[in-house]
């Protein structure tokens, strides 16, 4: 005898039509943009298209007016990828740090997290205002000290790896702390006991056991460090020093390129994100699958 087929409740269809224009709404405007991007050379910045042709891309690898586009990229990589790196390692110490309890850790915990609740601008101004401090203060003792040349050819503690990349800490790092302690408040010691019990030492353990188990959600904490970083605009506004990433360059554009050059642009970007979530989920579910090959 056949199944019985199962009906659908009568709120099904509404859902579902509420869902499919929920999607729509997060993804049309990104979908609108990279087909807008395609335009003919005679294209504009609205439909209907005029043509098909990759002309705008080409437009911009030969340069968006005055911005060099190139440098910007490399340099919101660069800053992304040592962001991944810091938050990973970061986060993992953390998570290992509170599994054992320590006097104060509720209050460092709530104080990390605070950074999420802040205004982006406000932070981004007091850590611009910050290391505004720090350079009147180091100005101030080069003066005493009679170092002229060197007082003179100061500028800033600003920069991309110094104020930019604490601006991009405060973003990231809250996200992959709460990832993992989530991951070790449902981690089995266990499985560390098991391996105290063979011989093992608290190094061996950590590297032998703990860190394959939890390598896809390592992997998944220096996915959120690197697109946070990618896209962040608000906490590197104010303190990023005299260069700008990539997302600064392109809010500055949108107010001077009137070409779908600048929906190319956008596209390439959203492209490099896809790409790391889609090596990052694949990453993950390598790890896990070698993890239950051993088990």
């Amino acid at each position: 005898m056949a199944g019985t087929v199962r009906r659908r409740s009568r709120g099904f269809i509404p859902l579902a039509i509420f869902c499919a224009l929920y999607i729509l709404f997060l993804y049309g405007p990104v979908i609108t943009i990279f087909v807008l991007s395609f335009q003919g050379p005679e294209g504009g910045l609205t439909f209907p298209m005029r043509g098909l042709s990759l002309h705008w891309y080409h437009e911009l690898f030969k340069g968006l007016g005055v911005v060099d586009i190139g440098a910007a990229i490399r340099r919101s990589l660069a800053l992304g990828v040592v962001v991944m790196l810091l938050t990973t390692l970061f986060s993992l110490m953390a998570g290992l740090a509170f599994r054992k309890g320590f006097k104060g850790g509720g209050v460092l915990f709530y104080t990390a997290v605070a950074s999420l609740i802040m205004p982006s601008i406000i932070i981004s101004l007091g850590i611009g205002l910050q290391f505004r401090l720090f350079d009147d203060v180091i100005k101030t003792m080069l003066t005493h000290l009679a170092w002229t040349e060197t007082l003179e050819s100061y500028t800033t503690l600003m920069g991309l790896y110094t104020s930019g990349l604490g601006a991009h800490l405060t973003w990231t790092l809250p996200f992959g702390m709460l990832i993992m302690f989530a991951v070790f408040n449902r981690f089995n010691p266990a499985y560390e006991e098991a391996a105290r019990d063979q011989g093992a030492t608290p190094w061996q353990t950590l590297r032998h056991v703990v860190l394959p188990l939890i390598g896809p959600s390592l992997v998944g904490v220096g996915m959120f460090g690197f697109t946070l970083s990618w896209d962040e605009i608000a906490r590197s506004s104010q303190a990023i020093g005299d260069v700008n990433t990539l997302p600064l360059e392109l809010q500055g554009l949108t107010t001077t390129v009137t070409t779908p050059s600048i929906y190319a642009l956008g596209s390439s970007t959203t492209v490099v994100s896809l790409l790391v979530i889609f090596a990052a989920l694949g990453a993950a579910a390598l790890m896990r699958r070698r993890a239950g090959a051993q088990a």
